[in-house]
């Protein structure tokens, strides 16, 4: 491995509320770790101190925040994450995986809410320096099961009240960015493939590691 060790992996987990994507967080984290690499593991946003401030302040029902503010506030906690831990971590050939990043700002924030695309993309550039994943993976599941996860966590987020309209223009978003024609307009935000998320979560897990394999250039050290 020493020999590939020049430049780390940024991989993120994508997709709605419900998919599944906090549950693969850690076991994909051990999967890497298993074949002998150094992986971190991050949530947006959160992780930095700045960034759970934001993340408590934007989750919270009773805060009163505009789109646009939404949106530099996400931003503003990637910009933290980026610089204190991806950064330093891609730079000593460790591997990062992510649970969330600018995908879900254009599902949300763009398509959800119509804020203006360009801005958005030169806010993102801003905050990361133009940092590009090398590998977005795109959980999907049925509704049924996404509507079951998140009812089972209880009481519903600020960004969970939006109501049924919002909610279609973020899964129609997730559905864009899986296509050829939205990936070569979106360059900034690398590679993106679907991954069924429904069924056992070990399964899921498997898929995918599968993905990680099959698309990364270090996959040779990933099968060694």
């Amino acid at each position: 491995m020493s020999g590939h060790a020049a430049r780390g992996r940024l991989i993120v987990l994508e997709g709605g509320d419900g998919v599944g994507k906090t549950t693969q967080l850690p076991l994909v984290a051990r999967a890497l770790r298993d074949r002998g690499l150094v992986v971190h593991t991050i949530r947006e946003p959160g992780q930095t101190e700045v960034g759970q401030t934001v993340r408590a302040l934007l989750l919270n029902p009773e805060s009163r925040i505009s789109p646009s503010t939404e949106a530099l506030l996400f931003l503003a906690a990637r910009a933290q994450v980026v610089s204190e831990v991806v950064r330093p971590a891609l730079a000593a050939g460790e591997w990062v995986v992510a649970d969330r990043f600018f995908v879900s700002t254009y599902a949300y924030q763009i398509a959800g809410h119509g804020l203006d695309d360009a801005q958005v993309r030169a806010a993102n550039t801003l905050a990361t320096g133009g940092l590009v994943p090398d590998l977005t993976l795109l959980l999907s599941v049925s509704v049924d099961v996404a509507a079951s996860r998140r009812a089972g966590r209880g009481t519903a987020d600020r960004l969970e009240r939006y109501g049924v309209s919002f909610d279609a223009r973020v899964s129609g978003a997730y559905d864009a960015v899986v296509t050829p024609a939205w990936q070569a307009r979106h360059p900034e935000c690398g590679p993106i493939v679907a991954v069924p998320a429904d069924g056992a979560v070990d399964a899921v897990t498997s898929r995918l590691i599968d993905r990680i394999v099959e698309h990364l250039p270090l996959s040779a050290v990933l099968t060694a």
